[in-house]
């Protein structure tokens, strides 16, 4: 009878602690949503206020009225779709190289490219700011989406994956006379939906999300992303926070859909890489 108690007991403090842990994680956006709609004087209140005392839906549109958030918002879809496609495309070629074809000093590169994980991102801000100059490629999308087109995470992703398919397809697909590339192409890349669409989750998340970068490689307006462009409410002596939640509301709401339209594969895609090395 007391085991039954116990064992009836478990599941519900596990669901508690779930329901307390999805609390402490959504309330930073309901935070935001609620400042979003609050004036100017009543989000400096102290003791702040969790709902405004009054709605202003109008902070939507003075954010487009304030700064060209259309053009922001398409800067951001180019440079994110741009990293999305070039990395499906190089990282998959590569992992595929990694995983199945035997080449001399193949381990060595790889653990090159895996010591990048290790790196800080500002670490290379410097020389990529430098070779951007002499490229002549700053304040200009080269400069956003070409340096973003191979990843050391989407490879090892890919390759984590392609090497849980059994090798008796390669064998197969060249008994029927198919070629490196063909089998790459009519066989792996159909097998791999799942890791695909986890790492172009991935990308857009992280291509979306960017600022630091954006910020040192563009100087003008037209060439402002979406992270940039809303940090412009910020000022040095005041912030203007209900349209800066607004703008970062909007922002943040293309993500969230896609999260929850795609959040199996999301899940998918952080399993694949525990996968065999």
């Amino acid at each position: 009878m007391q085991l039954a108690a116990k064992t009836r007991r478990q599941p519900f403090a596990i669901h508690l602690l779930l329901l307390l842990g999805a609390i402490v994680m959504l309330l930073p956006f309901f935070w935001m949503l609620s400042t979003s709609l609050k004036s100017f004087g009543e989000s400096m209140q102290i003791p702040p206020t969790f709902l405004p005392h009054e709605w202003h839906w109008e902070n939507y549109i003075k954010v487009w009225e304030k700064i060209p958030f259309g053009s922001y918002f398409l800067n951001s879809v180019l440079v994110t779709l741009g990293r999305t496609a070039g990395q499906l495309v190089l990282c998959s070629l590569a992992a595929y190289g990694f995983a199945r074809l035997q080449f001399p000093g193949k381990n060595i590169l790889f653990f090159g490219i895996l010591t990048v994980l290790m790196v800080p991102s500002q670490i290379v801000l410097i020389p990529s700011f430098f070779i951007m100059l002499k490229l002549g490629w700053l304040d200009t999308f080269y400069a956003l989406i070409v340096p973003g087109i191979f990843s050391a995470f989407g490879t090892f992703l890919l390759r984590q994956f392609f090497l849980s398919l059994p090798k008796d397809l390669d064998e197969a697909a060249k008994i029927d006379g198919c070629s490196i590339f063909g089998i790459f192409w009519r066989i792996y890349l159909p097998l791999s939906k799942a890791a695909l669409v986890s790492l172009a989750i991935f990308t857009i998340l992280a291509s979306w999300n960017d600022f630091f970068y954006p910020l040192i490689m563009t100087s003008s307006d037209t060439m402002r992303v979406l992270p940039v462009g809303i940090a412009t409410f910020q000022g040095q002596h005041a912030t203007d926070y209900p349209l800066l939640m607004a703008g970062a509301m909007m922002a943040a709401l293309p993500m969230i859909l896609l999260f929850v339209l795609l959040q199996r594969y999301f899940i998918e895609g952080i399993a694949l890489t525990g996968m065999k090395a």
